[in-house]
């Protein structure tokens, strides 16, 4: 009778748990970006911690989710992030490419998704291209974009009466996207652009262009450049007395991390334009000892924190599809509203473009920091509709004018 009554018990459990595992789904996602480069603090294995704690966070497995992180060092350059992606997408099994820093990847690995109908969440790339002419109905641009930082940055510049700039940009893409849009955002608000001189990327040493930018005689030198290249640029400009000779940087693309490496005795007064930052809120603030953590006690980036809010997203919308086909999949996340405790509510348009405020900050003085990676302090709110490319603007074949 007993052995009757677990045979019984057996069969009925199974029963249960069936149809579960009927629906279960197996999700392979990969976090491409520069792990030993310029670009490493800021994205790395930082973004890969991030893609984990939003599985770990969403519950997958409890919810008949599958998910798999792998990860690869695309070097910064085109041909190797093409050839990852690839092979992850026609002989890994991947499903979806998370993170991408430096634009010139970001728009080849763009192209390979669409070709392939996989799905692409950008958060490390800058180019507002991603959402305008090279737009994808398979990719989001999560973070944030050369567009907004312009806005950002470039705009409370001009305002605070820096009216003439000479900018210092990264030979590629990245660089000549952020160019043009700060030069745009310059000139509609009255200012001048005296002119702009194009650096190897990476670079080492910047003496010979900053002896340009200062001979120019322009208010304000902007830093159209990122991660290491940035930190070089400021600490030469130093040496060469440029800030104390009266003219301004403007860090166009300034991270946490840079701050961190720089000092704030060297970073101090600088202007920078972020979508996130760890010590805004007890949301963000619990979630960033939780990544430190399991970081090396280092806090993220805005890019790493895009990361997260990104898989978050995919794997909601993954859930209310049942399923992860693309189209499915790219059509609920588009439907679905935006919420995290990192970004809060927000939404992901037509074009691509997820939508959220974006913030003003200034580096404090070392007297005002309580802390260490205490290094903001909030000058102003940028509204989501006014940080980001209106879409009566947009070149975006997706957007039906």
């Amino acid at each position: 009778m007993k052995l009757k009554t677990l045979l019984l018990g057996s069969v009925f459990g199974a029963l249960l748990v069936s149809p579960a595992l009927a629906q279960q789904i197996s999700v392979k996602a990969g976090v491409l970006n520069d792990r030993s480069g310029l670009y490493a603090d800021l994205s790395g294995e930082g973004s890969v911690v991030a893609a984990r704690m939003a599985v770990e966070d969403f519950k997958a497995a409890e919810k008949g989710i599958k998910v798999e992180i792998i990860s690869a060092d695309h070097q910064n350059k085109p041909d190797v992030g093409s050839t990852i992606a690839r092979q992850w997408y026609d002989q890994d099994g991947v499903d979806i490419i998370l993170d991408v820093p430096t634009s010139s990847v970001a728009l080849a690995v763009n192209q390979i998704t669409k070709e392939k109908n996989k799905i692409h969440i950008n958060s490390g790339a800058a180019t507002s291209d991603l959402t305008g002419k090279a737009c994808s109905p398979n990719t989001i641009h999560w973070t944030y974009d050369t567009y907004a930082l312009a806005q950002g940055t470039g705009g409370a510049m001009v305002k605070a009466g820096g009216d003439s700039w000479f900018f210092l940009t990264a030979d590629y893409a990245f660089g000549h996207a952020l160019e043009r849009d700060t030069a745009a955002i310059v000139t509609k608000n009255g200012g001048k652009v005296l002119g702009a001189v194009r650096t190897p990327f990476p670079g080492t040493d910047f003496s010979s262009f900053l002896l340009q930018a200062q001979a120019s005689k322009a208010k304000v030198i902007g830093l159209a450049n990122a991660g290491g290249d940035t930190i070089n640029s400021i600490k030469q400009a130093g040496e060469f007395g440029i800030v104390a000779g009266g003219q301004k940087l403007a860090g166009l693309l300034v991270f946490l991390t840079d701050v961190h490496a720089l000092g704030l005795q060297t970073a101090q007064g600088l202007v920078l334009t972020e979508a996130f930052y760890w010590d805004t809120n007890d949301q963000t603030r619990a979630w960033s000892e939780r990544f430190a953590k399991a970081h090396g006690g280092k806090k993220p980036t805005m890019v790493q924190a895009g990361v997260y809010s990104g898989m978050l997203h995919y794997l909601k919308a993954v859930e209310a599809a049942k399923s992860k086909d693309t189209a499915a999949v790219m059509a609920k996340m588009k439907e679905l509203p935006t919420d995290d405790p990192l970004f809060g509510k927000g939404s992901v348009r037509i074009d691509g473009r997820k939508m959220h405020d974006m913030y003003l900050f200034e580096v404090k003085k070392p007297s005002e920091s309580k802390a260490p990676w205490d290094y903001y302090k909030q000058i102003a709110v940028l509204p989501a509709e006014q940080a980001f490319k209106p879409l009566s603007e947009s070149e975006c074949p997706l957007v039906k004018k």
